[in-house]
């Protein structure tokens, strides 16, 4: 077993890459924490999904207008002490909203600095995402060793999942939810400090050649002439939009439908981790990208189904099976296409296509959660649910007729790149 993981988890050998790791795992661990009560807390003062919906649509949609810019300018940023700043800024942000939580000046008639609050974790998400995205390559310093760290951070992303829903939606019983505010701002800490061990060397910069409005027109004419990267962040932005709008819904769902509270809210998310987290095991296990992107619709089947099964479920044994496949098919999705774009992309154009993977799925986000706060209110949460996961499958049935297509070009790209050993690469082996 020990040998398995070893291999599996094979970037983890790489120092830079693994004080990474644990400082982001407890980061997130905090965050996931947060995401639960939040959501838990909205809807609790207000009762209202329009206003869990806009919540969501608040800190999310910064990333339309920042992550181009972001992505263009990246390339010439020591993102290494980009993340350090960005990290610093979520730190404030979140003991700000735990100060006035625990303070009690949040409250059922006073709910404005929760829109102001998810503005300004919106707007430091925008700058944070794509640069993270680029910083992952500069860590383990090595391509073909990308497509593992980016399925081992899909690992440790999907572990924090498992871990703090049920530790969320427990800590909001026995003491409040401005105690898990405050637990995730310090959660922030130990990425901060382990940010400062990590020795990143970057090249001296040759000077600007292009304005940066001209490399974000030149980033979206790369993206949207190459087929196989045009599927990939449609396919993203499809599944943003109607698929991952269900975790607005969740509290709806929790509450109203399966009769119960916070914990029944933290379980359903948490089985929803031990899913993404078995696909993130399974992507890691993957020597080569060969195969991924007849998996990628297969998993967008596996989730669509497993949503319309759970629109319909009014039992917690049915609903918490059904998020395993839901959770095992969204985090496949996704992580199958940053690990497809980051092996495909040419060096040059790395970080501007990455912002727009990045403001794909931030930016359909916010409408997603728009939309299915609006159809909840109208429709019910079982309708509007039923009715984003069949446009989910009916997509993905239309990814099956493209996948040939998609496979030639995508070979085509990954030559042209001199990335072809992505495609065939053994089992690979790292001596730090």
């Amino acid at each position: 077993m020990f040998k398995f993981l070893k291999k599996t988890f094979v970037s983890l050998s790489i120092r830079n890459y693994r004080l990474f790791f644990w400082g982001q795992l407890l980061s997130l661990i905090g965050t996931w924490i947060q995401r639960t009560t939040m959501s838990w807390f909205v809807y609790r003062l207000t009762n209202s999904a329009m206003i869990l919906g806009l919540v969501t649509f608040l800190s999310m949609i910064p990333s339309v207008f920042i992550s181009p810019f972001v992505g263009a300018m990246a390339d010439r940023w020591n993102r290494h002490q980009a993340i350090i700043y960005t990290q610093i800024a979520f730190f404030v942000q979140n003991t700000i909203l735990a100060i006035l939580v625990l303070s009690n000046v949040i409250s059922k008639d006073f709910v404005l600095p929760i829109f102001i609050l998810a503005l300004m974790q919106g707007i430091i998400e925008a700058v944070d995402s794509p640069v993270r995205q680029a910083l992952l390559i500069d860590l383990v310093g090595d391509k073909k060793m990308l497509p593992n760290a980016i399925a081992t951070n899909s690992a440790m992303f999907n572990g924090a999942r498992l871990i703090g829903p049920a530790v969320g939606g427990l800590l909001i019983m026995l003491f409040s939810e401005g105690v898990c505010f405050a637990i995730n701002a310090a959660s922030y800490l130990p990425i901060i400090i382990s940010l400062q061990f990590i020795r990143v060397s970057y090249p001296e910069l040759r000077p600007a050649t292009q304005s940066v409005i001209k490399k974000i027109a030149a980033g979206w004419k790369y993206a949207y002439q190459s087929f196989p990267i045009r599927f990939l962040i449609s396919n993203l932005a499809v599944y943003t939009l109607f698929g991952y709008s269900y975790s607005t819904l969740i509290p709806m769902f929790a509450k109203d439908v399966l009769g119960g509270n916070s914990s029944t809210q933290g379980l359903l998310m948490s089985t929803a981790g031990i899913g993404a987290l078995a696909g993130a095991i399974i992507l890691a296990s993957k020597s080569s990208i060969r195969g991924l992107q007849i998996r990628l619709v297969m998993v967008g089947l596996i989730a669509s189904a497993g949503l319309i099964v759970f629109s319909r479920s009014s039992t917690l044994f049915l609903s918490m099976l059904m998020m395993l496949f839901i959770g095992f098919g969204m985090m496949m999705n996704t992580a199958t296409t940053n690990t497809l774009i980051q092996s495909i992309v040419s060096d040059e154009m790395r970080s501007r296509v990455l912002s727009v993977y990045t403001m794909s799925f931030m930016s359909m986000t916010p409408f997603g959660g728009l939309l299915a706060g609006t159809l909840a209110a109208n429709l019910g949460p079982q309708i509007a649910l039923l009715v984003s996961a069949s446009i989910c499958m009916i997509w993905s049935f239309n990814g099956l007729r493209l996948l040939p297509r998609f496979t030639r070009d995508m070979l085509k790209m990954l030559v042209s790149n001199s990335n072809s050993a992505a495609y065939r690469s053994p089992r690979l082996r790292y001596n730090p």
